[in-house]
C-alpha cells in the first residue's frame, strides 16, 4: 500500500509499521515520477510492505534529517529501525534487494 506523508508528527508512526519503505521525492523530479510507477506495481506483488511518500519540499526537516541531497531516496524501516539507504531511480528487481 502506498501512502503520502500527510501531516510530520504521523512520520514516526508510520515507520514503526513491520517493513516500510520511504520514498522521499519532488514532484518536479522526472526520476522520481518514473519510480512512482515501479513502486505501484511492486507493492501490488508484497501487500506486507508499505510505500510511504514524503515530499522533501513540504517537509523539508524529515528531508534534513535523514540527510536527503538528491531525490529520488529511498529509505527502509524495519520496526522503526532505518535499516538501508537507496539513492536514484530503481527498478523492481533492485526493491526486491533492497527488502532482503
Amino acid at each position: 500500500m502506498i501512502k503520502y506523508l500527510e501531516k510530520e508528527e504521523d512520520f514516526n508512526l508510520e515507520i514503526t509499521k513491520k517493513l516500510v519503505i520511504v520514498d522521499f521525492y519532488a514532484t518536479w523530479c522526472g526520476p522520481c515520477k518514473m519510480l512512482s510507477t515501479v513502486l505501484e506495481a511492486f507493492t501490488e506483488e508484497n501487500k506486507d510492505i508499505e510505500i510511504l511518500k514524503i515530499d522533501v519540499d513540504k517537509f523539508p526537516d524529515i528531508a534534513r534529517k535523514y540527510t536527503i541531497m538528491s531525490v529520488p531516496t529511498l529509505l527502509l524501516f524495519k520496526d522503526g529501525n532505518l535499516e538501508k539507504k537507496e539513492v536514484g531511480f530503481k527498478n523492481k528487481e533492485e526493491l526486491y534487494e533492497l527488502t532482503k
